[in-house]
């Protein structure tokens, strides 16, 4: 019943959050977990963090941005341009 009451909590934090936000807090959350079970110890926890809530928050500012997609050059930098028409 606690667990189902923290997620409950959790989930109504998000609700109000843009989707940045939420994208971060879910990257930072995943990529504790990811880093804790992949090293063992609250260091590699922090780094997954650290790199999950990055992560997350660059692909929510692209979900606030209707029409604009995800491209990588030849060189493999991503940028963020204007979508195909008709793309959905």
């Amino acid at each position: 019943m606690k667990k189902a009451i923290v997620l409950l909590m959790l989930g109504a934090s998000l609700a109000s959050c843009t989707a940045t936000e939420q994208g971060a807090g879910i990257g930072a959350a995943s990529g504790a977990v990811i880093g804790g079970l992949a090293t063992g110890n609250v260091r590699g926890a922090a780094v997954g963090a650290a790199i999950g809530g990055v992560s997350g928050a660059l692909i929510g500012s692209v979900a606030e941005q209707p029409g604009q997609c995800y491209y990588r050059d030849r060189y493999g930098r991503r940028y963020v341009d204007d979508c195909p028409r008709g793309y959905r």
